[in-house]
């Protein structure tokens, strides 16, 4: 979803058959990110701080040297390829997700991402706009449970590991957890699952149940082997009634909603670590941070207090709600893009999706630590 629904449409009139063969993960050819390595996830995550007054500084960002803990990432829908499944050849696409939603994760984790035989953009348009969708999801699957695998052989070594996805990658990271983790001794090394921009079922008024049947909703920083799930709206745009995420059609399920900022509940000031210029192709150009009009010059930023996320649950929906809270008094801009559009119109059914993880990027991070440490058991107590 970082690319524009114009290029989508192109994508989806060309579609070709699926790719072959399968990927082999004993080569770091296969891998989008590994540690150690020059790649999309070693890039710069610089991040110009501006305060409510205007006064900026610039926050210089450090890999850990000797991480304790893996996370392990699968991107969103991001492929331009002719294809309905995409192939195997790291594209900008790839690299720009991967740079936005998986690189800070290494300030405290190896990251570990491979590339996959993902249903392209061009499928997902054409089933959006009611056309057979031709995407082999169950290859996406399979894809992914190789590169686990291979994961847990080569690199794992009895290490803690976080599950992170964003829209189709955490679509696949659920259908990986309940085939092959729930239930095996590997889910004792589970830190969490970061399960983001997709639906989690679950039954009403409980934390496990649904989709997933061992691992409950994460409800305190230091629980560890739980889900972190949700999906984004604006507080003053909730979903409607035609929305594609934040409900499920199980009778006795709702989607589960878990605020990274706040897992106890309530609405809690976001850490959100925001792209410079914007939230992809999809979105609409930001304008000018501050009154200003200064420039960045940092890929990223970040707006102390503009920002709050709470979940909600109203009219059969629940889902983060995200507040900018706008101030005359603030020298910043009240305007933060992120919903998905397509010729200028909003997609209101889409929500924030663009922006679901980069919202509480900071919230994110500094969770998937605390809760390494509580599975460590170093200073904190197990829930």
């Amino acid at each position: 979803m970082m690319t524009t629904f114009t290029l989508i449409a192109a994508a989806a009139a060309a579609l070709q058959a699926s790719p072959a063969p399968a990927p082999d993960y004993a080569q770091d050819a296969a891998w989008l990110c590994r540690p150690g390595r020059a790649d999309a996830c070693a890039v710069e995550q610089d991040v110009t701080v501006i305060r409510a007054d205007g006064k900026r500084k610039v926050e210089r960002f450090r890999a850990a040297r000797q991480p304790a803990f893996d996370c392990f990432y699968v991107y969103p829908t991001v492929s331009m390829d002719q294809s309905a499944n995409s192939d195997m050849t790291i594209g900008d696409e790839e690299r720009q997700v991967a740079a936005s939603q998986a690189a800070r994760f290494t300030a405290k984790c190896r990251v570990f991402a491979p590339m996959y035989r993902q249903v392209t953009l061009g499928a997902l348009r054409a089933a959006m706009t009611g056309q057979p969708n031709p995407g082999d999801r169950a290859m996406a699957l399979a894809d992914v449970t190789a590169a686990w695998n291979a994961y847990l052989a080569r690199d794992n070594g009895g290490r803690g590991v976080v599950l992170i996805g964003h829209s189709q990658g955490a679509s696949v990271l659920k259908a990986l957890i309940a085939q092959s983790i729930e239930g095996q001794p590997i889910r004792r090394n589970i830190v969490s699952a970061m399960l983001i921009g997709t639906n989690v079922a679950v039954p009403a008024g409980a934390d496990v149940g649904g989709d997933l049947k061992r691992m409950p909703l994460c409800r305190s920083a230091t629980q560890y082997g739980c889900v972190v799930t949700y999906t984004s709206f604006r507080a003053d745009a909730p979903p409607p009634a035609n929305s594609r995420f934040a409900r499920v059609p199980d009778a006795g399920m709702v989607a589960g909603c878990t605020n990274p900022a706040a897992l106890a509940g309530g609405k809690a000031v976001a850490d959100a670590i925001l792209g410079t210029a914007g939230a992809g192709q999809s979105s609409a150009r930001p304008g000018p941070w501050t009154r200003d009009g200064a420039p960045l010059t940092t890929r990223f930023v970040k707006v102390p207090g503009l920002i709050s996320t709470e979940c909600v649950a109203r009219d059969g929906f629940a889902y983060l709600a995200v507040t900018v809270n706008a101030d005359p008094a603030d020298a910043r801009t009240d305007a933060i893009v992120g919903d998905v559009t397509y010729q200028g119109r909003v997609l209101a059914d889409w929500g924030l999706h663009l922006i679901d993880m980069p919202a509480v990027m900071g919230d994110l991070v500094a969770l998937a630590d605390t809760q390494a440490q509580a599975w460590r058991g170093i200073g904190l107590p197990a829930k």
